[in-house]
Formats: C-alpha cells, sequence, structure tokens
C-alpha cells in the first residue's frame, strides 16, 4: 500500500493485505469481506451517517466498511475479535485517510464489551459475522441505549426473521425482541459475488430505528421469557406453551385472557405489545399468589429448665 491508495480497498488490495498478514478468512468466526466498493457505499448512505457522528463497528475485518464510515466523515469505534485483522486496521486505514482518522479499535469479543471508549455510539454499522449476528444485535440494542439507528448486513434468511412482522411465517424470537427496542425493516438484498470468500447464501441490509419500548409493569426480562416460551414449541396453543412458565395451564389461560388474548392463538400471532402484556398479567399473578401465602410461625426459644432442656 501506499499514501496514493485510494479511499477504498479494491478486490486485489484485499487479498494482498490477507496475504501479507496470513489470514485466511475461516467460518468459524463467520468471516466474509467486502470486496466491492458500491456496496460499502450504499451501507453507509443507508445508515444516513453524517461527519462527526460516532458509529460503532462490529467485525470490521480488513477494513473495507470502516474506510467507507470514514470516508464519510464518521467518528468510528471498531470491535474486532480477531487479534491480527485488530492489529492490521489503523495500518490500513492510514494508508488510505489522509490526515489523522478518527478510529479507535476495540480487541474483544462483541459479546463481552459492556462499555465502548469515547462519546456513545449513536449507530451500530456493519457486516456481521453470520454465526452471531442476532446475539450482537440484541446484546448492543440492550448494552448501548444512545444507539438511535442500526444498519447491518446479514444472511438473507436472518433479515427475513429480524423484520417480520407478527404473522408471517418466518416470526419468531429475534422479530419479537428485535421490536422491543426498534423498528426494522429489509432494505436491500447483496449477491453473494460480493464477498470474499463467496457465501453459500446471499445477504440482505436491515435497518432498524429505536423506539421506546412497549408501556407495560414488566421487566423486559419478564417479556422475553414469554417470547422464549411461546416459541419453545411453535405449534402449541399458548394456553399449552406458556403453562410451564405460568405454572399450569390454568394459569397461562388466565394470563392470557387478561392479555386480551384467545388462550387458542399460537406465539407468531402475538406482537411485542401482547407479550408485554402477558408478561405483566403473569408477574401480578405471581404476586398475588405470593400475597396468599400465609406468613410462617414463628418458634419461640423454651424457657430455661422447660421442656427439652437438662439443667446442669
Amino acid at each position: 500500500m501506499t499514501a496514493t491508495a485510494g479511499p477504498l480497498l479494491g478486490p486485489a488490495e484485499i487479498r494482498e493485505l490477507a496475504a501479507r498478514a496470513g489470514i485466511r478468512p475461516t467460518k468459524t468466526l463467520g468471516q466474509n469481506f467486502v470486496l466491492d466498493g458500491g456496496t460499502v457505499r450504499k451501507i453507509v448512505r443507508q445508515a444516513d451517517v453524517t461527519a462527526g457522528e460516532r458509529v460503532v463497528e462490529v467485525g470490521p475485518g480488513l477494513g473495507s466498511l470502516t474506510l467507507g464510515l470514514l470516508e464519510a466523515g464518521a467518528s468510528v469505534v471498531a470491535v474486532e475479535i480477531d487479534p491480527v485483522l485488530a492489529g492490521l486496521l489503523p495500518g490500513t486505514v492510514a494508508a488510505h485517510v489522509p490526515g489523522e482518522a478518527d478510529l479507535t479499535v476495540v480487541g474483544a469479543d462483541a459479546l463481552e464489551v459492556h462499555e465502548l471508549p469515547g462519546p456513545p455510539p449513536t449507530a451500530l454499522v456493519a457486516n456481521l459475522p453470520y454465526n452471531v449476528s442476532v446475539p450482537v444485535l440484541l446484546t448492543f440494542l440492550e448494552r448501548f441505549p444512545s444507539l438511535e439507528r442500526v444498519l447491518v448486513m446479514v444472511q438473507a434468511e436472518v433479515a427475513d426473521r429480524l423484520a417480520a412482522p407478527p404473522g408471517s411465517r418466518v416470526y419468531g424470537v429475534p422479530s419479537a425482541k428485535v421490536a422491543w427496542y426498534a423498528s426494522a425493516r429489509r432494505t436491500a438484498t447483496v449477491g453473494r459475488n460480493v464477498f470474499w470468500p463467496a457465501p453459500n447464501v446471499d445477504s440482505a441490509l436491515v435497518r432498524m430505528d429505536r423506539r421506546d419500548p412497549p408501556v407495560t409493569s414488566a421487566t423486559r426480562q419478564q417479556v422475553f421469557a414469554v417470547v422464549d416460551a411461546a416459541f419453545a414449541q411453535r405449534r402449541k396453543m399458548l394456553r399449552a406453551a406458556l403453562a410451564p412458565l405460568a405454572g399450569s395451564p390454568q394459569a397461562a389461560v388466565r394470563a392470557l385472557e387478561g392479555a386480551g388474548i384467545d388462550p387458542q392463538t399460537r406465539g407468531e400471532r402475538v406482537d411485542i405489545d401482547g407479550f408485554a402484556r402477558i408478561a405483566a398479567q403473569l408477574a401480578d399473578h405471581a404476586r398475588e399468589r405470593a400475597d396468599e401465602r400465609p406468613e410462617p410461625v414463628e418458634q419461640s426459644e423454651p424457657p430455661v429448665g422447660g421442656p427439652g432442656t437438662v439443667e446442669p
């Protein structure tokens, strides 16, 4: 690389960088590097990245998207689990970005990151590793409430699940949990030929915009427990699916009816507001049962010399 390198990485340079560093993309880490500059700029454009905005990128790899974000004037904090790639990124950026780039590299597993250096990020923009895309999304939406927008490239099948509405064939746990934090929509399909190595499936872009969670007396953990139970066996009606969580089928029916939901419906028909209402009903009924339990009778100490004692 030279000081006159273009603003983005090209296919030849990506392969050269990988060879020089001894990097061979691994399926274990879900590594598929973006070769196409047009795809990089499309991601940045659809993310509405603005100059000076703090953006977190997960899995920057060889730096294709990182350079696109810096080209748009973003302040980037990049989280990379591979120590070789994390060490390579600053040099790649220095060769492509005139002056001093606003880049911070965090060498860590994204699922173990609880705080980030610098200002709180307002956007997450990433080509997410296929094998951890949903856990990373949910983790960052939970831990970084400063995130206003998310634009990620994921497997097309995963994109469909993330953006699926209730009643859809692919609506499930990821769809409902993402909806707690944000509205989600699939914005574009990405072909396999823009990656190296080419994956076996197509990819897609998903845009998420933060919104307030449902108004409920239940906690997020309680709501998510209901979501998990509802989809543990998709074909079960909710009165049966929620019975273990509620304590009995009768308790599940009572909570569902209190939430205004037909006990014979299935989880795929319920939106996040409905799951929140169910969780609130279950929590209320659990408190009622706790209040109805009799207080334990305290046993008084037998007097000295009374029954059960032996005088010296």
